[in-house]
């Protein structure tokens, strides 16, 4: 706004000189509109004040499809802007269903009424804590019964603060993946994502705290935040109640699911049965509204972003070298690949729960991840067709310690041609992960006395197919003769002698 000895100056340049608008303009560094609105204006009293607001007057056309346009404008706010629609399309769409009204009369009013939702959505004046639909995530940790041991594992909580609804996931580590894959399920579950999520300063999102307070974050959530699309929010370092309510609810969590020691014998058939025990929690009052926790909660739920159309891959991928013996090493815990890889760059995928070797595109091994106490992990496939070509070396290999007593008897009465043929069957038996059956095979193969490798393997066969055993029979060495055949039906004929007919017809 100018100040009033500016608009005193351009009224007598224009009015009393009769100085045109824009050379007042630029005398003033003004704008030629601003230049003539203030010449030409009558009053300058204080009570009198232009209202350019237009009045509500009454649109019979238009307002019975504004809350038609004011749904699908809300609707189309959680897309990405590319597949929400135009005011051009809402025009035609509401022309399909008998809309009289001109295109131009949807364009302004859809215009208008965005900038009006996108104020709301960007209210600053609101808290955190009064906006469905944004969450906050935390990691907690509690006490487990784990093959009759108890054991620490972390728990990964998401909360919405306007409902005190939430949802809970566990695993074996609070590393990247586990914390992706969990966010990754809450959203899948919720079939939504929060609009804005609020964190601690997370190792597997902030990789550094930077002077002027930013954050650099790691690669690997930096992709997941562009894939679904949330706004992220961190605390201040030390400012744990910024996510109180998370952290409220981490407690909670813990009091109420997890004590006392709860056991799991399949972690991922208890994160299954979770789902349920969270949602049944909802259906209890609201500690400060008095309405239940799942009434409240659809607020939340209808305010979430749509999924992409693409699910997120929570796979990190890497390129190790291999050791001298085809091992990996990933978190300090070595995982086999292949003897051809020996001293060699491979890919590997890490997940979660799985760590992936690749030759190419394809998965050549696959390990169950390691956590707690274990350090190495080794898949003998691989590694089962270069010991048959060295039978001799069998014996000082750890394979050769877990190998079920039967099978170990069994190749140390082996010659060493017997020994290569064995240990390609077990190549075979192996990739099929079926050890139990192949201990099965051997000892009913072994009851006649020490079997071939043919023998073994027909059994395995016989018994994988459902068939049973069926013992071989016996063949004689010395067959008796038999008399020579003859071609023809003139023998045949012979059986059946027709009346009237000749021998010779």
């Amino acid at each position: 706004m100018l100040e009033v000895t500016d608009i005193e100056y351009i009224r007598k340049e224009v009015n009393k000189k009769g100085c045109s608008y824009s050379d007042a303009g630029r005398r003033t560094n003004t704008d030629y509109r601003t230049v003539k609105k203030y010449a030409d204006q009558d009053k300058f009293d204080p009570s009198y004040k232009k209202d350019n607001s237009k009045k509500n007057q009454p649109a019979p056309v238009m307002d019975p499809v504004k809350p038609t346009i004011d749904k699908w404008l809300k609707d189309d706010m959680k897309k990405k802007k590319k597949y929400r629609r135009t005011a051009k399309r809402i025009w035609q769409l509401l022309k399909e269903d008998g809309f009289k009204g001109s295109e131009r009369s949807v364009r302004n009013y859809v215009s208008r009424r965005k900038k009006e939702l996108l104020d709301e959505g960007e209210d600053a004046s609101l808290p955190l804590e009064s906006k469905p639909g944004a969450a906050q995530v935390d990691f907690g940790e509690g006490p487990f019964v784990r093959e009759g041991k108890i054991v620490d594992l972390p728990y990964l909580v998401l909360s919405f603060p306007r409902s005190n609804g939430f949802y809970v996931q566990v695993f074996e580590s609070q590393n990247q993946e586990s914390f992706l894959e969990g966010l990754k399920r809450f959203f899948d579950k919720m079939n939504g994502v929060p609009r804005s999520i609020r964190f601690d300063n997370l190792s597997p999102a902030v990789q550094k705290i930077l002077a002027d307070g930013e954050r650099e974050l790691t690669e690997g959530f930096q992709a997941f935040a562009l894939h679904y699309g949330f706004d992220y929010e961190f605390c201040n370092p030390g400012a744990g109640n910024e996510k109180g309510h998370v952290e409220a609810m981490v407690k909670y969590v813990r009091n109420n699911f997890f004590l006392p020691e709860r056991n799991v014998y399949d972690l991922e058939a208890f994160n299954e049965s979770l789902w349920k025990e969270v949602e049944d929690d909802r259906y209890r009052p609201h500690y400060k509204e008095g309405t239940l926790i799942a009434e409240l909660h659809k607020e939340d739920l209808d305010s979430l972003y749509y999924l992409p159309e693409t699910s997120y891959e929570t796979i990190r991928y890497e390129s190790l070298k291999a050791d001298k013996y085809g091992f990996v090493t990933v978190d300090q815990r070595k995982y086999s690949t292949s003897p051809r890889f020996a001293k060699q760059r491979v890919r590997v995928g890490i997940s979660y729960n799985r760590i992936f070797i690749f030759q190419d595109d394809e998965v050549i091994v696959f390990h169950r991840r390691m956590y707690g106490r274990e350090k190495e992990s080794m898949d003998w496939v691989p590694y089962l067709s270069l010991m048959a070509k060295r039978p001799t070396a069998l014996k000082y290999t750890t394979f050769f310690d877990q190998l079920p007593r039967p099978w170990k008897e069994y190749l140390d009465n082996c010659t060493l041609s017997e020994k290569k043929a064995a240990l390609k069957l077990l190549t075979k038996i192996m990739k099929d992960q079926q050890m139990e059956k192949a201990v099965e095979a051997l000892k009913t193969a072994s009851q006649r006395g020490h079997p071939s490798a043919d023998a073994i393997q027909q059994v395995y066969h016989q018994q994988m197919h459902g068939r049973g055993y069926r013992e071989t029979v016996a063949v004689p060495q010395h067959l008796p003769s038999m008399p020579k055949a003859h071609r023809g039906m003139k023998r045949y004929n012979a059986f059946f002698p027709s009346e009237g007919v000749s021998e010779h017809a």
